[in-house]
């Protein structure tokens, strides 16, 4: 057998090594607290230990968990109570945080209006399906008195529209769905405040507005599925393509 030549240790490679990138210690102290609030160990309410507790329990200086604090405050985990009696509290996320992070994104990246419209005739469909699976009486109450108050605002049209998102917010918190509820939303919001539809919301199409609303709302009450999402898709993607004709933006 026939052996090759033999490599001294001094003319091996030497061992190389990637960059290694160290995380800062507030946060790690900051990724632990948050893990133990999102696991459900700390609960909604539960103070933390005081600052200087909290640098003796951790060994980190104050100013290191001071900057932790910091980070879960504007995570919407933390809420700093400032004041005898004040300190960290936990704050769990809901649909309002949701709600929040997705209207950031959307303003942040100048998102395209299509893009909004195109999003809710995905989703706003499947939301009348649920809410149409799931509504109680108070969802329908509700649903009842946004229509009216939509019916009742005649020419006051910034009425007319607050009332409109109304109605759609509601009818997604019937889906009882907690992410449509965050994302429906958010798009409510940015396309009411991103499009100018005053001179789009004439008395003809406020009164198209009103009977769709009311067919949808008859089906949601129906418990039929398949009515409700059909409905509203007509509905949306009507009104984007109506919207698109008198306000000619691309992006918020």
């Amino acid at each position: 057998m026939t052996r090759g030549p033999s490599v001294s240790p001094s003319e091996q490679p030497a061992p190389r090594f990637e960059t290694l990138t160290v995380p800062k210690a507030s946060d790690v102290l900051a990724a632990e607290v948050r893990e133990r609030i999102l696991s459900g160990e700390f609960r909604e309410g539960t103070a933390l230990p005081p600052e200087r507790q909290l640098v003796e329990q951790t060994g980190l200086s104050r100013a290191t968990v001071r900057e932790a604090l910091r980070i879960l405050e504007v995570e919407g985990l933390l809420e700093i109570r400032p004041g005898r009696g004040g300190g960290a509290f936990v704050h769990r996320p809901g649909r309002e945080s949701l709600a929040n992070t997705v209207q950031l994104v959307i303003r942040g990246q100048r998102i395209r209006l299509e893009a909004l419209h195109e999003t809710r005739e995905a989703i706003e469909p499947a939301c009348a399906a649920l809410a149409a699976r799931r509504r109680t009486d108070r969802d329908l109450a509700e649903l009842d008195a946004a229509h009216a108050e939509l019916v009742g605002a005649d020419e006051d049209i910034q009425r007319f529209l607050r009332a409109n998102v109304r109605w759609h917010t509601v009818v997604a918190q019937a889906s009882g769905n907690e992410l449509l509820i965050g994302f429906m939303s958010a798009l409510s919001r940015s396309i009411h405040a991103a499009t100018d539809l005053e001179p789009f919301m004439d008395a003809g199409i406020r009164g198209l507005t009103a009977r769709a609303h009311a067919r949808i709302t008859d089906a949601i009450r129906a418990g039929d599925e398949a009515a409700a999402a059909r409905r509203m898709t007509r509905h949306v993607c009507g009104f984007a393509q109506a919207a698109a004709e008198v306000d000619h933006r691309t992006s918020i």
